[in-house]
């Protein structure tokens, strides 16, 4: 993974194709939730990769229609002093899903094998130790019925650089820019070992890893999730037919007045005027 050479802009897939194609993806992700639910499948699908390689966004179009009930995202935060404390999987082994249930995981336990290794959060031994047990902790993963897929978000030094520069640029974005981010920069060639040994390690036959190219956001999007519904062994669901009854007429209801209610400033009516 060296880096990339100056090749101008990106190609990206025609917006509007790209919505199609996306609407039609989402709407076979709710199926398939529905698959996952009504047969108490369990989903673990881990989101890896450089720092801007697009793995928020991805997981933002996945879970946008689904069911929050049963499918939800893992972000954690640096560990506290506590789980500092605790085996290394432990507070990941948490959250895992429960039969019916798709997790997400934006990023995950390899946090040690990535940034750990190479800002030195870890020590040589917690690194050599972490590679030994990958392989055991997703065997049993896999025995106990998870549906495990791992993805890996490949982005250029250069597009990860510019999407950097439009996070400092824009207030909404610019909490996702933090220190490490910055290393990530100098830091490339290390982060590039550090990946390919990893992969070396933990790229298994019952948990392989799917690399995903992410320059081009909307295609990496429409393929991270074809690729996922190809991971699962789902059938199509019809949803129950349902049948809105007539509403009764109010007989004996009088609404108090409504000077009796605290409302909400219309700030919306504002720029309906302008």
């Amino acid at each position: 993974m060296s880096k990339s050479k100056k090749s101008g802009a990106v190609k990206r897939v025609p917006k509007p194709k790209y919505e199609q194609e996306l609407e039609r993806l989402q709407a076979e992700l709710v199926g398939m939730q529905q698959w996952v639910i009504e047969t108490g499948a369990k989903v673990l699908v881990i989101f890896e990769g450089r720092d801007a390689a697009g793995k928020g966004g991805a997981i933002k179009r996945i879970v946008q229609y689904l069911n929050p009930r049963s499918a939800r995202v893992v972000a954690l935060p640096a560990p506290s002093e506590r789980e500092q404390g605790q085996w290394y999987f432990q507070r990941y082994i948490e959250r895992l899903p429960t039969a019916g249930e798709i997790v997400l995981m934006d990023r995950s336990w390899y946090n040690r094998g990535g940034v750990e290794r190479v800002m030195g959060y870890c020590t040589d031994e917690q690194y050599y130790r972490f590679l030994e047990q990958v392989p055991l902790v997703e065997r049993m993963l896999v025995d106990d019925g998870i549906i495990l897929v791992k993805f890996w978000f490949s982005v250029s030094d250069e597009v990860q650089e510019e999407r950097f520069r439009s996070r400092l640029e824009d207030p909404m974005r610019r909490w996702k820019l933090s220190d490490t981010d910055l290393f990530s920069i100098t830091r490339w060639e290390d982060y590039s070992r550090a990946k390919d040994a990893m992969f070396a390690a933990t790229d298994l036959s019952y948990a392989p890893w799917w690399t995903i190219e992410s320059d081009d956001k909307r295609a990496s999007r429409i393929n991270s999730i074809n690729h996922l519904l190809t991971q699962i062994p789902y059938e199509h669901r019809e949803p129950e037919k349902v049948s809105i009854p007539d509403r009764p007429g109010a007989n004996d209801y009088d609404r108090p007045p409504r000077e009796r209610t605290n409302y909400v400033i219309d700030h919306a009516k504002t720029l309906k005027k302008k």
